[in-house]
């Protein structure tokens, strides 16, 4: 028999796939989900671009621009289906809106090592105050660990003290603004543990060459 090539498919993996096979046992809610979820690193990624020309270009957003975003996600491909506006959309206002208000610089890349790098959602440093703020579409709640590793990556790369500074961080998730004001005992052992794993990696890579 000669089977079928499918070369279109290689690489992918299928919805309902054989080697994950929990679906057989699944409701129709629990599909839903399993097909929702398929899109939620889209939808992030979409509402976080979105939200970074809004910051850029000082644009606070208003109750009537609900219409605004949902058009911008549709055109994302993102189908209509798994958009639930009525959860997303004050917490991504407040969000872009804050940091319209707070001047905050969104999408800003912290480096510390090839090793330990990332991208804070919206940052600003001014008058010693460092301010991070992260937004969050999907419903799992966040880990604020995430918001220090930013803050310890600003303070190693800008040779900033953590105790000599202010540092408030802010996740907006599920209709809710989840506040720290984050201290020295919080971030010095963070910019410790960048350090030492850098360069315990760096060692690795040397051996390895």
């Amino acid at each position: 028999m000669i089977f079928e090539q499918h070369l279109n498919l290689r690489g992918k993996h299928a919805t309902l796939s054989p080697s994950q096979p929990h679906w057989l046992r699944y409701s129709e809610e629990q599909l839903y989900q399993k097909y929702a979820s398929q899109y939620a690193q889209a939808m992030g990624t979409s509402l976080h671009e979105l939200a970074e020309t809004l910051i850029r270009n000082n644009l606070k957003l208003k109750k009537g621009d609900k219409l605004t975003v949902l058009s911008h996600l549709l055109n994302d491909g993102i189908p209509r289906n798994v958009i639930d506006m009525e959860r997303i959309y004050s917490n991504f206002m407040a969000y872009v809106n804050d940091a319209v208000g707070f001047k905050l610089t969104p999408e800003q890349i912290l480096y510390y090592s090839d090793y330990c790098f990332g991208t804070a959602d919206a940052i600003s440093f001014r008058n010693n105050f460092l301010r991070i703020h992260d937004y969050k579409s999907g419903t799992i709640p966040a880990k604020m660990e995430q918001l220090l590793v930013y803050a310890a990556l600003f303070c190693l790369e800008y040779k900033v003290k953590p105790g000599e500074i202010e540092t408030e961080l802010r996740i907006y998730q599920n209709d809710e603004v989840i506040y720290h004001n984050a201290t020295a005992e919080d971030i010095l052992p963070v910019m410790d543990a960048i350090i030492q794993h850098s360069r315990a990696l760096e060692k690795m890579n040397e051996e390895v060459i």
